[in-house]
This record gives C-alpha cells, structure tokens and sequence, in this order.
C-alpha cells in the first residue's frame, strides 16, 4: 500500500512565502520589474511544487499586498509590503 506524502507548499501560505524568498534572490530589472519565470522555474522545478501549489501561492502573495501581478502576466514587482518581510 502507498501512502500519501506531505507536501510542503500544499498550504498557500508557505508557498507564497517560498515565491517571496524567490522574489527577494532576484535582482530587479528596469522599475522594479521581476520576470515570473524567475519565480515560477524555481519553485516548479527546484522546490519541486505543482502548478496548482504555484497558482495559490501566486494568488495568495498577491491578495496580501506582497506583489504586484502586470496586467500582462509576465512579471511582478514586489511591493514595500513584500520587501519589509525581509528586512
């Protein structure tokens, strides 16, 4: 029988705060700018999330005021929020 193995960003939470560390090891571009493959190749292939962990966790930064989604979708930008979570 095989059991089920706990994930570790199954809590939006966490995964947020995971996608914020990303965020943070990242040295913005032109205003600010962080492209959101260098937040999502990360956490999907590195930490080894699923798509579903990254979409709650994106979601659930954004609803804090932790980032800011481009109307676009190709990048984010931290917000003063998300930046003093690390100061």
């Amino acid at each position: 029988m095989k059991y089920a193995t706990h994930r570790p960003y199954s809590d939006p939470e966490k995964a947020a705060r995971r996608l914020m560390e990303h965020a943070q090891a990242f040295e913005p571009i032109q205003d600010g700018r962080i492209y959101i493959e260098k937040l999502n190749g990360p956490f999907l292939f590195g930490d080894k999330g699923t798509p579903a962990e990254y979409t709650a966790g994106l979601e659930f930064a954004i609803s804090r005021g932790w980032l800011k989604l481009h109307e676009s979708g190709t990048f984010v930008k931290l917000t003063q929020i998300g930046a003093d979570m690390f100061a």
